[in-house]
């Protein structure tokens, strides 16, 4: 209210700078001051990751493993768009199928398995894996704010990872597959047709699983569950969350059945062009800041909208006041 108050007494007509605005306002709420504290330190956490699902996408399952190794050489499209904003970039490797030689040990340290289940025939997770997977999520989020995050940044990288969201977010609001399969890496039309009867297998041999546990054990997968957990410690923690594409948004509902309310954390960065986002944002209330018809994931669309909230910060810290004019 005190942001809201001051954004109209600013030298500008009352509502000029738009989105912004509401951006300032939002930012003031978190941080619990007018103007809010400078965004300085913006951390991107990608959640490497491969799914059982084959054939859904137009590359090879072994480009998770070959990524993970691009983002430690800081060659990725996000290693390079996070490094215009002084944005860091760190890859955790929850369930890459390999055997990660000669990665740091520290990309290993919350590793919940290798891969996944193909959930149109089996559960994606043995028992416990999702809860596992949910608390290293939180436990990196700890590592993250303790070390100085001012803003997070949910990153995903996984070959199929686009299907797990589909079936995850059908799921949880009782959409058929047909309204969220989307064509993923740039597959054609026989290739969407073929994910879509998958998503639809998926669903019919999951039925209704009960809690959010059972729903990532059953569809889901131990990224999906790890970026849950980094979401509600976020929100827990009290830090500003940008979600990026398809993956965070997924992952975003799963964390809001576990903790309702940890959403008002957290803002869209952009909208993707895969239909599921779309229905995962409109069910969290959510508007994207950008729109630039991104597909990438990697955290790649939400670090570009980190310098749209750094002027929205600025507007209320460095522009005068109506009443200061002579």
């Amino acid at each position: 209210a005190d942001a809201r108050v001051r954004l109209d007494g600013l030298v500008k007509p009352v509502g000029a700078l738009g989105r912004l605005e509401d951006l300032a306002a939002w930012l003031s709420a978190a941080h619990g001051s007018v103007p809010p504290r400078p965004l300085d330190d913006v951390r991107v956490v990608v959640f490497a990751g491969d799914h059982g699902v084959s054939g859904m996408s137009a590359y090879p399952r072994e480009v998770t493993a070959a990524m993970v190794r691009v983002f430690l050489a800081g060659k990725s499209g996000v290693n390079v768009l996070a490094g215009l904003v002084g944005a860091r970039v760190r890859v955790v490797d929850i369930a890459v199928d390999w055997d990660g030689a000669g990665v740091p040990p520290e990309v290993q340290a919350h590793k919940i398995r290798r891969g996944s289940g193909a959930i149109d025939v089996e559960n994606a997770l043995e028992p416990g894996e999702a809860s596992r997977a949910f608390d290293a999520g939180r436990a990196i989020a700890d590592e993250e704010i303790d070390g100085g995050a001012d803003l997070l940044i949910p990153g995903d990288m996984g070959i199929g990872n686009t299907t797990v969201c589909a079936a995850l977010v059908a799921a949880l609001l009782g959409l058929p597959a047909e309204e969220v399969v989307g064509t993923g890496t740039g597959i054609d039309d026989g290739g969407r047709a073929r994910k879509v009867a998958l998503v639809s297998a998926a669903l019919a041999r999951a039925g209704s699983p009960g809690e959010p546990f059972e729903l990532l054990t059953a569809l889901g997968s131990a990224c999906a569950a790890a970026t849950a957990g980094f979401l509600v410690q976020a929100a827990v923690r009290g830090v500003p969350v940008l979600l990026d594409g398809v993956f965070s948004g997924a992952a975003g509902l799963v964390a809001r059945e576990l903790a309702p309310g940890a959403e008002r954390w957290w803002l869209a960065g952009h909208r993707s062009t895969e239909p599921s986002q779309a229905h995962a944002l409109k069910a969290l209330g959510l508007e994207p800041i950008l729109d630039l018809g991104l597909r990438l994931g990697e955290g790649s669309g939400a670090v570009q909208a980190v310098p749209t909230l750094r002027a929205a910060r600025a507007i209320l810290a460095d522009m005068g006041l109506l009443a200061d004019l002579a």
